[in-house]
């Protein structure tokens, strides 16, 4: 079952940063990385059809390897930050381009220090107790895939 603190709309989808993000049925995506030579750290998310959906912009040689995720017209949407000194390699997401704790909408991190699967344990900013996981996202390098899932239950 998923969790209470997931924002679900009247259709059944989940939207955290906005609804204006969410699509009715499953999209196929892909990370691409910019051809340039000094463009560490930033990527383009495109469809199928090649078409730019999303772009990821960052510092390569950064203390907090911070990442923003910008529209296509380069309009921030979430700032990206890994936290430091965390055993479980945390990174926490927030509203726009900033880091400011009013803004945090949610935290991921490995479940476990020493893991051989890829997964994530994702918490929403209101889940302050963190027990239970919000989102559990299970990955494959090798298949270049993950699925996602609404806590413990079954894929969104």
């Amino acid at each position: 079952m998923a969790s209470p603190n997931a924002p679900f709309l009247s259709n059944g989808t989940v939207s955290i940063i906005n609804p204006q993000y969410c699509a009715s049925s499953q999209m196929d995506l892909a990370v691409a990385r910019k051809v340039k030579i000094l463009s560490f750290g930033n990527f383009f998310v495109i469809d199928i059809n090649d078409n730019i959906i999303f772009k990821v912009e960052g510092a390569f040689l950064s203390f907090h390897a911070r990442r923003v995720l910008l529209d296509p017209a380069g309009n921030p949407i979430v700032t990206l930050q890994n936290k430091k000194m965390s055993a479980h390699h945390r990174w926490e997401a927030y509203r726009g381009d900033g880091t400011d704790s009013s803004n945090l909408l949610f935290s991921a991190k490995r479940p476990s220090m020493f893991q051989f699967k890829r997964e994530l344990d994702v918490f929403l900013a209101r889940n302050t107790e963190q027990n239970v996981c919000d989102f559990k996202v299970k990955g494959s390098w090798l298949k270049r895939s993950c699925v996602i899932y609404a806590g413990e239950s079954s894929p969104l």
